[in-house]
């Protein structure tokens, strides 16, 4: 189900291309120009100031609903995305290879369009991971064709603003064997309403570079 709405989204796109591609400028981001999704309930989506930085604030009490943005990139020219976030109320230990415990303080996702078949759309979900090892990848518990990559886990870090630089062009091949050329669109998302709990998280900028 939260691939489907993604497909849905993808149907057209739009293109922007740059040596440094903005998806969110948490100083001037505009929630408007995000589509939010709900799965069950609403994940609460403000914009904040904490500690002098403009962030994007998630609270998902027992609920799921994530913001997409339709947004071509051309991977040629800018192969990494970059993000940062801070997680302040992580979950406890879930096993996320179960649908039972398919929820995640922070995601951040990238995907590839299927056009009219949303079984071919592929996505990539960069996850804040309550159990799983850093590094570590495994199929979505809904769906293989969604891949989730911890880049964080448990508690240790929570309460830190952390950054992140991720190949996407090696991911993709790594994880689906497919060279990409362009991603479709990114989404965000703290979800809690598999395993239930509640989850604080803050995401700042997320951009495409070109190195």
């Amino acid at each position: 189900m939260k691939v489907l709405f993604l497909w849905l989204l993808l149907i057209s796109t739009a293109s922007l291309h740059a040596a440094e591609t903005v998806v969110a400028d948490m100083d001037t981001l505009l929630l408007d120009d995000w589509e939010q999704e709900s799965f069950k309930g609403y994940t609460n989506y403000t914009l904040v100031n904490v500690d002098g930085v403009a962030a994007l604030h998630a609270v998902s009490d027992n609920s799921a609903s994530g913001l997409f943005r339709k947004q071509r990139i051309d991977l040629e020219k800018t192969p990494y995305l970059n993000w940062r976030w801070r997680v302040d109320q992580p979950l406890n230990r879930l096993d996320e290879r179960t649908k039972a415990g398919d929820d995640y303080a922070a995601r951040l996702y990238v995907m590839v369009s299927g056009g009219l078949f949303f079984w071919k759309t592929k996505a990539v979900n960069y996850v804040w991971s309550s159990s799983q090892a850093v590094g570590s990848h495994w199929d979505n518990a809904y769906t293989g064709q969604a891949q989730m990559v911890a880049v964080e886990s448990g508690v240790e870090n929570s309460g830190k603003w952390l950054s992140y630089k991720r190949n996407v062009v090696e991911d993709m091949r790594g994880l689906f064997g497919e060279d990409v050329r362009y991603i479709d669109g990114v989404a965000i998302m703290s979800d809690t309403d598999n395993g239930g709990g509640r989850v604080e998280a803050y995401y700042g900028n997320i951009y495409f570079s070109s190195e």
